[in-house]
């Protein structure tokens, strides 16, 4: 792997464990609020899919000649997007957004910025992420497997957030 390549995964990776800390923080703030998580037990999976594509990529992505190309600056710009609307995402929740699902009662549903639009913008952003991201390191097994297992955690979780925020809203 070339250093820009190394740069940009390791970008990547601070960037979700950022995110993990600000998850952190918002759900313990939430939690001295009153707020109740719920529909837990598929959580260690979808922290298990995030780790393991990391992993996955990095493994992938270890002895392949990268190179910078015009089908790698769509990618890349590609993935700049998605951050872009992962960023407006995150802060459209605000204090509200973490990993889990929690709920906060006497809390209104987020109505603002890309939740104005759709219900739930940030699993497409990591669905698209699930795609670019393994493109970027020609780590093509990766990028066929991780969406799947997306979708698949998604069709978990979606409905018990659903529920979840259906009774908030009551």
């Amino acid at each position: 792997m070339t250093l820009w390549f190394v740069v940009l995964y390791l970008f990547i990776i601070a960037q979700r464990l950022i995110e993990v800390a600000v998850a952190k923080r918002n759900e313990n703030w939430m939690l001295r609020h009153g707020a109740i998580e719920v529909a837990g037990g598929h959580y260690k999976w979808i922290v298990l899919v995030h780790s393991l594509f990391f992993v996955s990529v990095g493994l992938e992505a270890w002895n392949k000649e990268l190179v910078i190309s015009d089908w790698k600056g769509f990618l890349l710009g590609a993935f700049f997007v998605t951050q872009g609307f992962r960023i407006w995402c995150l802060t459209s929740l605000g204090r509200f957004w973490n990993t889990k699902i929690i709920v906060l009662p006497g809390a209104e549903l987020v109505a603002k910025g890309p939740y104005k639009w759709m219900k739930h913008p940030n699993y497409v952003v990591v669905g698209l992420e699930f795609v670019i991201i393994p493109l970027l390191f020609n780590a093509y097994m990766s990028a066929v497997l991780f969406p799947l297992l997306h979708l698949a955690l998604m069709k978990i979780r979606i409905p018990h957030e659903e529920r979840a925020l259906t009774k908030l809203s009551e």
